[in-house]
């Protein structure tokens, strides 16, 4: 049977006018990051299997693709017990990984505090689906070395200012911290060892709803049913996630004592980064938990009316460069999901003027052709020759929908580029 000439299952092919266009949004996510102080890093696409599974990726631990060590022999395949003795390396499924191993690898040739970009494909091994693939790229920016909020308001605000200059509307950030999530546990009398899957089941109340996730923890022996279905059910947590900011006002509640489970201190925080946000919709969402189990004090996402799922998310992750490094180094990123945001991108095309396409018959000798291309391109543009085919419509359509603008035709007796007659691309 003849292999399929598919890409593998969850990737993709972008044929010239797609691969363009993600360009062009990659483009301005760049200047914007760029603009707010952000330096661009690149990373291997594979990092040591065991920094990958290290217990800090959440659920994408289990969807890191290995890579088998050399060598391998099949009495190995039978004799391992676990399949990550067969890899030694795996392909990255984030970019926070990789960071933190590159900070470690180079802290003392960077600033005291480093503001990255990182622009790149990760992998997961994903069930594909709409709008899950296998391969995607993410967008992250990332701050080191900054202990206080500004290190969140920088974030917020940069990815505020991409979104605007993408001309996304009707988002919205929704935020909380771990801390909170803690103290809602502790409220719970949720054993320690049981905390991770907890959370886990939290997370996923954007897919199966409050209910949902009240009975995935009743199911998982958590708690105590009756508080879980007060805090749950009981709309204290749904409101807050509507308006949760009127809950504290200087330190008391609005509308009566504020929820036991509720870490004030923190919740205060909170306050004043929203505060510090004019013009952008913050949102308090004290069941947000984010799957990556790095996270250690803020977390923030973006939500937007047509997904279901976040286009992008982000926060805290104090303490996980000091496991690499042996001491510790405050670090704060948000990343955008790039393939969830390129529906709503609707950008200007770009000038289609410059990109001129000389048509050839095969009597053309070649050395003309390219004198006459290297001519145009020191003016400027783009350049693209092709033979003349006997039907030429097809082949205009096509050019024009790859964003050349105009058209010339060179004969063999064509001597420079001031002989040249173009005309607009679409025209008889």
């Amino acid at each position: 049977m003849a292999s399929s000439v598919n890409p593998p299952r969850g990737m993709r092919d972008f044929l010239p006018r797609e691969k363009a266009r993600r360009e062009q949004v990659l483009s301005v996510i760049r200047s914007v990051y760029r603009a707010h102080g952000f330096e661009e890093i690149e990373t291997p696409v594979m990092e040591d299997s065991s920094r990958l599974h290290a217990g800090l990726g959440g659920d994408n631990e289990k969807l890191a693709f290995g890579v088998m060590k050399r060598g391998l022999t099949a009495d190995d395949l039978h004799a391992a017990d676990d399949p990550l003795e067969l890899a030694d390396l795996g392909l990255r499924f984030d970019l926070t990984v990789p960071l933190t191993r590159f900070y470690a690898t180079h802290h003392a040739a960077l600033p005291a505090v480093f503001r990255a970009v990182q622009i790149a494909p990760v992998w997961r091994a994903e069930r594909p689906q709409k709008g899950r693939y296998r391969q995607f790229v993410q967008c992250d920016i990332d701050i080191i070395g900054e202990a206080g909020p500004l290190a969140e308001l920088e974030l917020l605000n940069a990815t505020a200012d991409t979104l605007t200059a993408l001309g996304i509307e009707g988002w919205s950030f929704r935020i909380n911290d771990r801390r909170i999530l803690h103290s809602l546990l502790r409220y719970w009398k949720v054993d320690p060892a049981s905390a991770e899957r907890v959370l886990i089941a939290l997370d996923k109340e954007d897919k199966i709803g409050v209910q949902g996730v009240v009975d995935e923890l009743r199911e998982l022996g958590v708690g105590d049913a009756g508080l879980i279905a007060e805090v749950l059910l009981g709309g204290q947590l749904t409101d807050l996630a509507d308006d949760g900011w009127a809950l504290l006002a200087e330190g008391s509640a609005a509308t009566g004592p504020a929820p036991a489970w509720l870490d004030a201190d923190v919740y205060r925080e909170l306050l004043e980064l929203r505060a510090a946000l004019p013009g952008a919709r913050v949102v308090f969402s004290p069941i947000l938990v984010r799957g990556m189990g790095y996270y250690t004090g803020t977390i923030f996402e973006i939500a937007h009316p047509s997904s279901t799922s976040s286009l992008g998310g982000g926060g805290r992750y104090d303490g996980m460069i000091g496991r690499l490094l042996g001491t510790d180094v405050p670090a704060t990123g948000f990343s955008i999901g790039f393939e969830r945001i390129l529906d709503l991108v609707t950008l200007p095309e770009e000038a289609a003027a410059d990109a001129v396409v000389l048509l050839h018959d095969a009597d053309v000798a070649p050395q003309t052709l390219v004198a006459l291309k290297s001519a145009l391109l020191v003016r400027g543009g783009r350049v693209r020759l092709e033979r003349k085919p006997r039907n030429l419509k097809p082949l205009l359509e096509q050019l024009a929908a790859s964003g050349f603008g105009r058209v010339a035709t060179v004969t063999a007796a064509t001597a420079s580029v001031d002989e040249l007659e173009f005309r607009a691309l679409g025209r008889p």
